[in-house]
């Protein structure tokens, strides 16, 4: 009974209900699942969506600035405006006053967390990370308002963060809310979350295509069309919002670089490895403090305003490091600092924004990071600059360098972060030591840790986060390359004590567990497993033909794996039969799970690691006299 055999069976009965249609009468659309569209009238809709997205979040990012603006000036100068300012200047007139005010500032985000949402509370990224990974990416709709309003309090009243950190949750959250009040996928509200977020880092710094690349390497965890472009869309209106409210100025403004020598090339490449190294370190002492704050005996609630005392005292010794710093990083690039300078705010900055960070409290981590990895950066360029003139080194670019790499290694955003930068100083000499030392760090970093400071807290949950972005294997094979082909088919027109008969034998292929059954023209009429067969309640005089209950699944053999094993779980079934796209169809194979699973095999053995396939093979000439052989000389073997 194999499908080269012409079956011959009587005319079917006429029962409509016992009939299994013929493959000629089935609707493909039914029965093979369509090829997923690059851009269809779903992605049209969703890129519309995101651009009147981006347009809100810019405008939320303008308005969270003036709320921090307004908070710093109620706080440190007592005057109602919303001008944006810094409260280094008042800590002279305060002194130690200053001290408390981050701690009411602490106190009341501790008490909206407690009794609004516990998710105002971290960065911001790691918790959007969580809810894409999790819950289909639905963001309570509390956040949209509560993230926004916790960061301005927590940077207005001085805290170490900039505003970055914020608006990007921010806009993953009204992203999400978008997505929620519509009727869409999942996968559609995750494109809305991180279109979101893209947009409020574009809206905050200008950089539409850093923050593209942030979300893609960071929320998005894939590179899809039907993804990109609205995160691409929103991120690019967003900037306009920017430049139409702030002006198109760079946010860093640097004087014109100068292309960097080989050498110095060298050296900014080997910065970004401590900054790899530096990454690491700077990761690790982080979460150790919020592990300690974890060991508190009292609620956390109350832990952002022990973590303010911190952040006021060493505001207090170091007034720059209060507030979004936005000034500190454009002194670094400007080499306005000297190396002590550079080295008391890299170590004061640090302080103060670890310790508020692990207490919980709402903030961001882009900006100081950035400070930190400029004060590292500038103090490196400046001492290898003394140490070695001649090569040639910037501390400028050794402080952009420095910056970026160091965000690279924390956050492993390894082209968001040399892109960004770039971005966000319009300096195209800086580029490519940039991007040599961001995947250096990243390198570093990724040896000596395994999770990055975006997903170590998630992953400390046990929610593991995708860490590299592939082609999926399923979709680059064509189901007629791994099905399995002499298929063993049913008549349709024999009886199922016959069939019996032939199972209980035991010959080849009664082993199998599913069977197409074709009629007497070769045409696919249904599948039978052995469990309809052997089923006791299906009478044998039946016919195989009256024994289908349902019309028959199947998948032409130009189809990927991944539509058939996607087809495959739509129906609930283990197996499918192979036709043509010729007129009649043609039955060539079955494909099964184990068919499916036999392309990733074929892609773990492309990771063994295989002998050469090419040796170089080094000519021998005998010595005369000696018996014994030497290998010719090169100029020998090439003479030859």
């Amino acid at each position: 009974m194999t499908s080269s055999d012409t079956p011959r069976h009587p005319h079917p009965p006429s029962d409509p209900i016992s009939i299994a249609p013929s493959l000629s009468e089935i609707g493909a659309a039914e029965q093979i699942p369509r090829p997923v569209l690059a851009v269809d009238r779903r992605v049209l809709q969703l890129c519309l969506t995101a651009l009147i997205l981006g347009a809100a979040t810019g405008l939320v990012a303008q308005v969270l600035v003036h709320l921090i603006g307004l908070i710093t000036n109620l706080a440190f100068y007592g005057r109602f405006s919303f001008h944006e300012s810094s409260p280094a200047p008042a800590v002279e007139r305060l002194g130690l006053w200053v001290i408390p005010i981050p701690v009411v500032g602490a106190l009341i985000i501790g008490l909206m967390a407690r009794f609004g949402s516990k998710a105002i509370r971290g960065h911001g990224i790691p918790e959007a990370m969580e809810q894409v990974l999790t819950n289909e990416s639905r963001i309570p709709a509390r956040i949209t308002l509560l993230k926004p309003v916790s960061a301005a309090i927590s940077i207005g009243t001085g805290g170490p963060f900039g505003a970055e950190g914020p608006i990007i949750a921010t806009g993953g959250a009204l992203g999400s809310l978008v997505g929620q009040l519509r009727s869409t996928s999942a996968s559609e509200r995750k494109t809305l979350l991180a279109a979101g977020a893209a947009a409020g880092m574009s809206a905050i710094f200008g950089t539409p295509v850093s923050a593209v690349l942030l979300a893609i390497e960071l929320l998005l965890f894939e590179f899809r069309a039907r993804s990109m472009i609205p995160v691409a869309l929103a991120a690019s209106i967003a900037a306009g919002v920017r430049m139409i409210l702030v002006g198109p100025v760079p946010p860093f403004q640097m004087t014109e670089l100068a292309q960097p020598t080989g050498a110095a090339l060298l050296v900014y490449i080997l910065i970004g490895g401590l900054m790899g190294l530096a990454a690491v370190a700077v990761t690790r002492i982080t979460y150790g403090i919020e592990d300690a704050f974890e060991k508190l005996p009292i609620h956390w609630m109350w832990w952002p305003a022990i973590g303010a005392v911190a952040v006021g005292t060493v505001g207090y010794f170091a007034p720059q490091t209060l507030g979004v710093g936005y000034s500190n990083i454009s002194d670094l690039l400007s080499a306005r600092l000297t190396l002590s300078a550079a080295l008391f705010l890299c170590v004061m900055k640090f302080l103060s924004w670890s310790i508020s960070l692990g207490s919980g409290t709402s903030g961001g981590t882009l900006a100081p990071l950035l400070t930190i990895g400029g004060a590292m950066g500038t103090a490196l360029g400046i001492g290898l600059s003394s140490a070695l003139p001649g090569l040639g080194i910037d501390p400028r670019i050794a402080a952009l360098v420095g910056m970026a790499s160091l965000f690279a290694g924390a956050s492993r955003a390894t082209l968001a972060s040399a892109v960004f930068m770039f971005e966000a100083t319009m300096q195209p000499a800086g580029l490519l030591p940039l991007l040599g030392a961001c995947a250096t760090a990243n390198l570093v970093s990724s040896y000596f840790m395994t999770h990055s400071i975006m997903t170590e807290k998630i992953a400390r949950r046990g929610i593991r986060t995708p860490a590299e972005y592939e082609a999926d294997a399923l979709d680059q094979v064509f189901v007629r390359n791994v099905c399995s082909s002499g298929v063993i088919a049913l008549k349709a027109a024999d009886s199922v004590r016959t069939v019996r008969d032939w199972l209980a034998s035991g010959v080849a292929g009664t082993s199998h567990q599913g069977f197409p059954v074709l009629d007497e023209h070769g045409t696919l009429v249904g599948v039978l497993t052995r469990r309809n067969l052997v089923d006791p309640a299906v009478p044998g005089e039946q016919t195989i033909w009256e024994t289908i209950r349902m019309m028959p699944k199947y998948v032409y053999d130009d189809c990927t794996v991944r539509q058939a094993a996607d087809h495959m779980v739509n129906h609930g079934i283990g197996r499918l039969p192979v036709v043509t796209r010729a007129t009649p169809p043609r039955v060539i194979g079955m494909i099964t799970r184990s068919d499916v699973l036999s392309v990733f095999k074929r892609r773990a053995q492309q990771q063994e690691v295989q002998e050469p396939t090419l040796r170089v093979r080094v000519p021998t000439f005998r010595l005369k006299g000696t018996g014994r052989k030497r290998a010719a000389r090169p100029e020998q073997s090439a003479s030859r």
